[in-house]
């Protein structure tokens, strides 16, 4: 005997609602001004976060505070990169820490006395917009060639060129492999006593500084989200077969996502070459390149603030409660796998988002709710199975 399902009504389905997705609604019903002012505060309190070194923030006496902000901001600018490519066009990079690396050799090129230059000590308002470029033109350069490949020859090929870098740097002359570029310059900028700003033990500069570019690299970032080319990407995510059966140039929009994610990357490894003040080639390997993934998956794929806060989550919280080294590893293994049963989508997903506006849209387009489809007219159109 068949029975029909009953038409969910929308305030029915509003009560059912989790309540994030709650939330997310309360959020996007509000005003372009509203949000901004609400969203003001915030900002301003994350710029105060430096000073606000005590109990339950500060991580000393075995981590330097400042730092272990900077390290979390800098994971994080480097997880919105990544995100372009994994969550938003969902090609799934396993070497991106090979454009984290190219960014960190040319800002060492360009200012570290032991480079092959002549005269290396460019301004880092040069250093900047190169090491961007250059790491532009590598993610044209491995892009072109590969990203007519999908899933795990796609991982497969770029998990290759990450250490196709890290071996280039570890041969090569040029790159003095372990040896390494010492004092790898930074901003410029002096206190009033003349001192520098910008020092390897002060994270505080460097913080604010990265944190800044956090705040560029995300309105540039929903800008695109919100334009053709985020649409496309979101398509190409979801069925890149059918998107290209509806005109959209898959693979022109695959090279744009791996470029601007490279020009991201390239950025953040000037930034971690400025501060380190020294670079060689045991930081780039395939470890690293795995926790920029797990950032990005762990704070849901597809989503800015997700992704930050997935790299909060990787690393700060180790920093703030001083796991040990040799079980840092163990503890987000456990953690991803647990993540993975319960939410699959991520701490922040952004899936189930998407699928509510469509959702609204469709009950403002036809003025009534969307109905479930029932027993009898799944039967009748041929795909209901018998009772």
């Amino acid at each position: 005997m068949s029975a029909e399902v009953t038409t969910r009504t929308q305030a029915s389905e509003g009560t059912r609602q989790p309540f994030g997705q709650r939330v997310r609604d309360w959020w996007n019903s509000r005003s372009r001004l509203e949000q901004w002012l609400m969203i003001i505060p915030v900002v301003v309190l994350v710029y105060l976060l430096p000073v606000m070194n005590f109990f339950p923030l500060s991580t000393e006496p075995w981590t330097d505070y400042e730092l272990a902000l900077f390290n979390a901001a800098r994971l994080g600018l480097i997880a919105l990169g990544l995100n372009v490519v994994l969550g938003q066009a969902g090609l799934l990079d396993l070497g991106y820490v090979g454009f984290f690396a190219v960014g960190a050799y040319v800002a060492a090129i360009m200012t570290s006395r032991d480079s092959f230059l002549t005269d290396p000590r460019y301004s880092w308002v040069v250093v900047v917009p190169v090491a961007i470029a250059i790491t532009m033109v590598s993610g044209v350069v491995i892009g072109t060639p590969t990203l007519r490949l999908r899933g795990d020859y796609l991982a497969i090929v770029t998990l290759g060129f990450g250490e196709m870098v890290r071996l280039l740097a570890d041969n090569l002359e040029p790159l003095r492999g372990n040896r390494g570029f010492q004092d790898v310059g930074g901003p410029p900028g002096t206190y009033a006593n003349g001192s520098p700003i910008f020092t390897q033990g002060d994270g505080k500069p460097w913080y604010w500084l990265t944190v800044t570019f956090i705040i560029v690299i995300l309105l540039l970032i929903g800008n695109l989200e919100r334009s053709r080319v985020g649409r496309a990407w979101v398509a190409i995510r979801e069925d890149e077969d059918v998107a290209e059966i509806m005109g959209v140039p898959t693979f022109r929009f695959k090279v744009w996502a791996f470029v601007i994610g490279a020009g991201i990357g390239g950025l953040s490894g000037v930034l971690y070459a400025g501060q380190v003040g020294f670079v060689n080639n045991q930081r780039f390997d395939v470890v690293t390149s795995i926790l920029f993934v797990a950032a990005v998956v762990l704070g849901g794929s597809g989503n800015k603030l997700g992704v930050l806060l997935g790299a909060l989550v990787i690393s700060y919280l180790p920093d703030r409660f001083q796991l040990a080294p040799e079980y840092r590893f163990l503890i987000f293994g456990i953690a991803l796998i647990v993540l993975m049963i319960f939410r699959p989508q991520g701490l922040l997903g952004a899936r189930q988002r998407l699928l509510a506006r469509g959702r609204q849209a469709y009950q403002r387009l036809v003025g009534k709710p969307e109905p479930v489809a029932t027993e009898s007219a799944l039967i009748d159109s041929g795909k209901g199975t018998n009772a």
